[in-house]
């Protein structure tokens, strides 16, 4: 039975972000995710996840000017030092959640840069955060994440290929792939097989899903996840992945008191005891 972590960057918009923790939990959650926890102290964190018996599997990594339209700084030349220290920042966080994954956005593709200039930029920030990670004793891993150029004009990774090339190319251990089916449809489809393909590599760190193309629930729109999960299982059971998956979508009934919770029909009932 896969593992589903709620993401309450995106789920529960109804409450105060510190409030959706009990609210994941109430639900049947035993992981969450986010995607910027730094407005709110690491230890408030902690006391919430401890309080709720929740794991904390998955946060980004500062991502620069995020009102400004900014989406990563790891291709970005120029901006190494901020870079370097976003991520020493995040490896404090990820210390102190006991958290085992951070997701290194890559960023837009600055204007007039060539896409092998960008890379080069970002091969370079890989190799120093992981070597940062790898200093911080048993440090999480860090994920990189193909995206859609439709959510997202401009970012440098799109592909699965492209983001399992990278990693085979840095050949660190700590260096993975966070593969967002909802991201994989829409650039690519044929989601089933590139699961059977990329997780029994080893270099799939953590999975998301949300419906298309609106990304709201799984159960609304054209991907069919009840057949994707079992595909999940199948191949998990053959090659040991162990991953969590990341419910990270919109829930249909916006910030309606209960919407998050009511649409989670699409959940199988049955889940990990906590700490599992």
């Amino acid at each position: 039975m896969p593992r589903f972590a709620a993401n309450l960057s995106m789920l529960y918009p109804e409450l105060d972000f510190l409030d959706r923790f009990d609210a994941a939990a109430e639900d049947g959650f035993r992981a969450v995710e986010c995607q910027f926890p730094y407005a709110f102290d690491a230890h408030a964190l902690q006391a919430r996840l401890r309080a709720n018996g929740l794991r904390q599997v998955l946060f980004n990594a500062p991502p620069g000017r995020w009102d400004a339209g900014e989406r990563g700084l790891a291709c970005l030349p120029g901006r190494e030092a901020e870079f370097r220290e976003g991520i020493l920042r995040a490896l404090d966080y990820a210390t102190a959640l006991d958290c085992p994954r951070i997701h290194v956005m890559a960023g837009l593709l600055p204007p007039g840069l060539g896409r092998d200039a960008a890379e080069a930029v970002y091969l370079d920030n890989l190799r120093w955060a992981s070597e940062a990670a790898g200093r911080a004793g048993r440090g999480p891993d860090l994920l990189i994440e193909p995206i859609n150029a439709r959510d997202m004009p401009g970012f440098f990774l799109n592909r699965q290929d492209h983001a399992h090339a990278i990693v085979e190319r840095l050949g660190v251990p700590n260096v993975k792939v966070q593969m967002d089916l909802y991201h994989c449809q829409i650039v690519e489809g044929d989601v089933a097989t590139k699961i059977r393909r990329y997780l029994p590599t080893g270099r799939v760190g953590h999975l998301q899903i949300a419906g298309v193309p609106d990304r709201h629930e799984p159960d609304d729109g054209e991907l069919r996840y009840p057949y994707l999960f079992d595909v999940i299982d199948e191949v998990a059971a053959q090659c040991g992945w162990d991953g969590w998956i990341g419910c990270e979508y919109r829930p249909r009934r916006g910030a309606a008191p209960r919407g998050t919770t009511e649409g989670l029909g699409w959940m199988p009932a049955a889940q990990p005891p906590a700490g599992a």
